[in-house]
């Protein structure tokens, strides 16, 4: 037997190794019982736990941009580190590997289609709907098929896979903890926070992006865990891989007469990224439209943006090696206007036929080309006292923050970037100036367009989710008493004196919802009818239980009235509750203050 740990002549036996086992196993469940109380009480296992997510982030970002790296060395024959900045590329492969790509992802969605049927939840609608629960499976099949997509040349980048493997990892970590809605919630920001830190090599850009666009919100308490999760996430990205970051250099500053340009150029960027969601929905009318079935579109799409490849690979995958070779050269403005056109198609088209991916690099990309063409348009009548290179990173920053909405993100990725303060107060206003024009004017970002597209009224990752959750099913009373409308009423009177309840529900002869009667209405002395269906109050407005608060609330106020019945359908009108006007604005203003104490904690 072997000796025990106290003492080499004590051998160990079975029931005490068992009774050991248990003893382990107890505390492990007492822990993890106790656990969500500890993050409550000392916020620093919350920032521990944050610091955990990031190196799974940046883990998750280097082991994602390898593979993305190793399938355009195999199927392009490129050393580039991405298509889009090769010099030369087969025109063979430009055209076969897409078409392929869009196969795989065709087949791929038909499989799956037939096994789920649900959406795969992102880092937005988790905080902005389920208070931060993600599947990690369904995370897994959104990077493979990001992966595959950008991979095989589809001019989508990896920042989709990117954030989704980070929050999903954060969620996963959180839901086996069982920790709090409000810290999963900031845990999932975390983990997207890591991953855009990691992929840009910029920790402050990593955690802004999360305030801004995952989280919704910015707190002290939420500040420490997301700037530890940024900084653990570069610390691994810079471990295990070159960053694909770009430093520019800029010691000199911008006088006052440049903000006229700066305006112009959030205006304009503003404009192209409206024209790029535009484009994308529109994109996929079309291939809706087109009858075309659904697993073949995405070949169709790659053999699309194969072919403009033809013109310039910089339209495949993501662009970010294309952003490197083109940010400082010279480029003729019919040939900036060329690339801005084939890039916006080509994203328009990957993502519309079906691939998988996100706008941010393109995005990028695009603004860069577009600062360089406005500064060439600019210098001809007014002359340019900046470098084209500066009006490029303002373009690139004020295209981005259109479509992804965080000015603060793309305003310290550039202050990370050049390290310079005049640069990035400039890059503030044209993404100010974007950001308020595409509010004006279109009223989303990408991803909450995205959702528009799909019935879901989301405007940021802003907690919503309880709302919805509040439902009538779950407020409205069950013990509902019913009578037939046919009753007399002194019949009534006779069954239901004063005292005995407040309301009673209507039901006509085949069970249907016909109205409710207040019994002291019933018994007033002014009431002189045959039937208690002519007391009937709203008959017609009757209350469902999948509605939320917000649903409630208003057809109580249309309705004007105190209490409505809840029934199944309104095609059977079968009744299953009732539930009052005082009770449910009580629940909710009970919730609200739940969520306000939440975030008050943190």
């Amino acid at each position: 037997m072997p000796a025990s740990p106290q003492g080499p002549g004590r051998p160990i036996t079975r029931s005490r190794l068992n009774r050991l086992r248990r003893t382990g196993l107890a505390r492990y469940l007492r822990f993890k019982r106790n656990f969500p109380r500890l993050i409550r009480t000392d916020e620093i296992w919350l920032v521990l736990l944050a610091g955990i997510v990031g190196l799974g982030a940046g883990l998750i970002v280097a082991v994602m941009i390898g593979a993305s790296r190793l399938l355009h060395l195999m199927l392009f024959s490129t050393y580039s580190g991405d298509v889009s900045g090769a010099a030369y590329v087969d025109p063979l492969r430009i055209v076969a590997v897409p078409v392929i790509g869009g196969a795989i992802i065709g087949l791929l969605g038909l499989v799956l289609s037939r096994r789920r049927r649900t959406a795969i939840v992102d880092p937005v609608e988790a905080n902005a709907l389920h208070g931060g629960r993600m599947s990690i499976k369904d995370s897994l099949i959104l990077i493979g098929q990001t992966l595959i997509s950008n991979g095989f040349g589809a001019s989508v980048g990896l920042e989709a896979g990117y954030t989704q493997g980070g929050a999903a990892l954060a969620s996963g970590l959180a839901r086996f903890l069982q920790i709090r809605r409000s810290d999963m919630r900031t845990l999932v920001g975390c983990g997207a926070a890591g991953a855009i830190a990691a992929a840009f090599n910029a920790p402050v850009t990593g955690a802004f992006y999360a305030f801004e666009l995952i989280i919704a919100s910015y707190t002290i308490g939420t500040l420490a865990p997301v700037i530890v999760a940024s900084i653990a996430a570069v610390a691994v990205a810079r471990v295990l891989m070159e960053p694909l970051s770009f430093e520019i250099g800029f010691a000199g500053s911008l006088s006052a007469s440049n903000y006229v340009l700066v305006i112009f150029i959030g205006i304009a960027a503003a404009g192209l990224g409206i024209l790029i969601m535009r484009g994308v929905a529109f994109t996929e009318t079309l291939f809706r439209a087109s009858r075309i079935p659904v697993w073949l579109r995405p070949a169709i799409g790659g053999g699309i943006v194969g072919t403009m490849g033809l013109v310039t690979p910089i339209v495949l995958s993501s662009g970010h090696s294309a952003l490197h070779v083109s940010l400082d050269a010279t480029i003729a403005p019919g040939m900036l206007v060329l690339m801005i056109i084939l890039k916006s198609l080509a994203s328009a088209v990957s993502i519309g036929s079906g691939f998988r991916g996100g706008l941010f690099f393109a995005s990028l990309f695009l603004g860069a080309m577009l600062g360089k063409l406005v500064a060439w348009a600019w210098a001809v009548p007014f002359g340019l006292q900046a470098a084209p290179i500066i009006i490029a990173v303002i373009g690139m920053s004020a295209l981005a923050t259109a479509v992804l909405g965080g000015p603060l993100t793309m305003s310290f990725l550039a202050l990370e970037t050049t390290g310079s303060l005049p640069l990035t107060i400039a890059v503030l206003t044209a993404s100010v100036v974007s950001s308020i024009t595409v509010r004006r004017l279109f009223g989303y970002s990408f991803t909450t367009w995205r959702f528009h597209l799909r019935g879901e009224a989301i405007r940021s990752a802003a907690d919503i989710g309880w709302i919805r959750e509040l439902s009538v099913g779950r407020m409205m009373r069950r013990d509902v008493k019913s009578v037939t409308n046919t009753l007399t009423l002194s019949e009534f009177r006779r069954m239901f004196p004063l005292g005995s309840g407040q309301r009673i529900v209507l039901v006509d002869e085949t069970g249907r919802y016909a109205g409710i009667v207040l019994v002291a209405h019933a018994h007033g002395p002014e009431v002189d009818v045959e039937t208690v269906a002519e007391l009937a109050l709203n008959p017609k407005d009757v209350l469902l239980p999948q509605m939320n608060i917000r649903e409630a609330a208003s057809l109580f106020e249309s309705s004007k009235s105190e209490e409505l019945a809840v029934v199944d359908d309104r095609s059977t009108l079968k009744v299953v509750g009732l539930l009052t006007e005082q009770y449910a604005l009580r629940r909710y203003n009970a919730e609200l203050d739940s969520r306000s104490r939440d975030t008050a904690s943190v």
